[in-house]
């Protein structure tokens, strides 16, 4: 099974819909705390939610039981915490949150998130965390 990622940063319009549609995604799983600001440009919820469909057909859903909290994100974004304490505190988050996982929700899925790169960003976080439950998961990030 393949879960995709991809952040919007740094990319435009046109290549993002275009990276989308060159890969077997079927639906993109918004895992943003905040989605609707004007920071997020072409993917403000309103707008991809009609653009996904439209453009790429492909599915749209927001999962904030994937999002970082508000602390946590301020935290790192603030410099108050590293990158490492960060990424512990959101691990121990999905954790503590004992989300319900199926498969069938994630399979040719992309999990959408702001960065432009992985490393830093809670989406590889998710789906390292996706898997460890399921062994047999291919994480393929869209650059």
């Amino acid at each position: 099974m393949k879960i995709y990622t991809i952040g919007f940063a740094k990319k435009t319009a046109q290549i993002f819909f275009e990276q989308l549609k060159n890969t077997d995604v079927k639906q993109v799983i918004d895992i943003r705390l905040n989605n609707s600001s004007q920071l997020a440009g072409f993917t403000k919820r309103q707008d991809i939610a009609y653009f996904l469909p439209t453009i790429c057909n492909i599915a749209y859903s927001h999962k904030l039981e994937f999002a970082p909290t508000k602390e946590i994100l301020d935290g790192y974004k603030k410099h108050e915490i590293s990158w490492q304490d960060y990424e512990t505190k959101f691990l121990a988050l999905l954790q503590q949150r004992n989300i319900a996982l199926s498969k069938n929700i994630f399979h040719n899925s992309c999990l959408l998130c702001s960065e432009a790169t992985p490393e830093h960003c809670h989406r590889r976080l998710v789906a390292e965390y996706l898997q460890k439950h399921w062994n047999d998961i291919e994480i393929i990030h869209i650059l």
